[in-house]
């Protein structure tokens, strides 16, 4: 099964960003937590069975930090939740998509995650992402 997980938001500052979200949402961020690997502080929200995850980067090297000198605040990825990541990663291969990592890492939320590279995605950066106690 495969659906939406969360919508990742790159922000400059976490701090506002979550004041914003809390007056737009009517609630408050359920976490907030860094995820070291990354570089990244990441909030989230949720929203019915979704989420919505905000990201700041935590110095110039960061991902985030690179996207948000090209860019400006906004849509950064779309992740979607699957029950079998190792699975997915083999089909999307199979049907000629190319990923930024195979292997699967530690990312937010408790979750082993993947990138498919954007040039293979019509332009969208896409998350797979699956709880780490299954993996």
């Amino acid at each position: 099964m495969i659906k939406i997980e969360h919508l990742g938001i790159a922000v400059k500052d976490l701090g506002v960003s979550n004041e914003l979200f809390s007056k737009l949402l009517g609630k408050n961020p359920y976490k907030e937590e860094t995820v070291e690997g990354e570089a990244v502080k990441t909030s989230f929200f949720e929203i019915g069975e979704s989420k919505i995850e905000l990201l700041e980067a935590m110095n110039e090297n960061s991902a985030i930090a690179k996207y948000l000198d090209k860019n400006r605040e906004g849509i950064h990825h779309i992740a979607f939740g699957v029950d079998n990541l190792e699975a997915e990663i083999q089909r999307l291969k199979a049907e000629g998509f190319e990923f930024i990592n195979e292997t699967p890492k530690e990312g937010a939320d408790n979750k082993w995650v993947v990138f498919l590279h954007p040039k293979t995605t019509n332009g969208v950066l896409v998350e797979l992402c699956m709880d780490r106690k299954i993996l």
